[in-house]
């Protein structure tokens, strides 16, 4: 796995326990550090890398704004929220376009669960956060659930183009556009096309 990680965080033992971990369980991962954000945008900048693990409460945070704001520094990065909040706290990260969540508290074993499927599926949403994700009674709309770039992708969806369409159409890869499928998938909590369709006739979406 050839993959290079940015661990964006203010604290220098979280920074370090997690490369550890990290380093011992993927073995060709290269890692990064960034303690605030204006040094997470500066080494983005200036070098391309797969994931970010990323604090949100660090000096100089813009909170949920920070995920469309490094996105737009590289539109391909991963980006796993890394917080000590709760499930709940994560919900609009995700919204925003975030791949996934892990709690600073969570264990070694969780922590490479996380990272491994998010490079493998692109995403990494616990059964509980997309319970969390689903259940929000003030954010009913589709549109409100997924990400602006997933919500194309929905549309394009139930209109009947399958991945190729997709990547022609949005202009991305074709593996890129079967990435943002499988989580829309798991943000609506449906497993194939039919189970979709029926979500998109029960909700609002816009």
């Amino acid at each position: 796995m050839n993959k290079k990680i940015l661990i964006a965080d203010d604290h220098y033992v979280v920074r370090l326990g997690t490369a550890m971990v990290l380093e011992n369980h993927f073995p060709d991962i290269s890692i990064d550090y960034a303690e605030n954000y204006e040094e997470v945008k500066s080494k983005l900048h200036k070098e391309k890398f797969d994931l970010i693990m990323l604090d949100i409460d660090m000096e100089g945070s813009t909170f949920r704004h920070m995920i469309k704001e490094l996105k737009m520094i590289q539109e391909d990065i991963m980006i796993i929220i890394f917080t000590s909040y709760k499930e709940s706290a994560a919900i609009e990260y995700i919204q925003e376009g975030a791949e996934g969540y892990i709690n600073k508290l969570s264990g070694e074993k969780n922590v490479i669960k996380a990272v491994q499927s998010v490079f493998e599926d692109g995403y990494y949403y616990s059964p509980k956060l997309v319970k969390e994700l689903t259940s929000q009674p003030q954010k009913k709309d589709i549109s409100d659930l997924l990400s602006e770039r997933e919500f194309q992708v929905f549309k394009l969806l139930i209109e009947g183009n399958g991945n190729l369409e997709i990547a022609n159409i949005l202009e991305i890869h074709m593996t890129t556009a079967s990435t943002y499928k499988r989580r829309v998938y798991a943000k609506l909590g449906v497993n194939n096309l039919v189970d979709l369709l029926k979500v998109s006739n029960s909700k609002n979406y816009h």
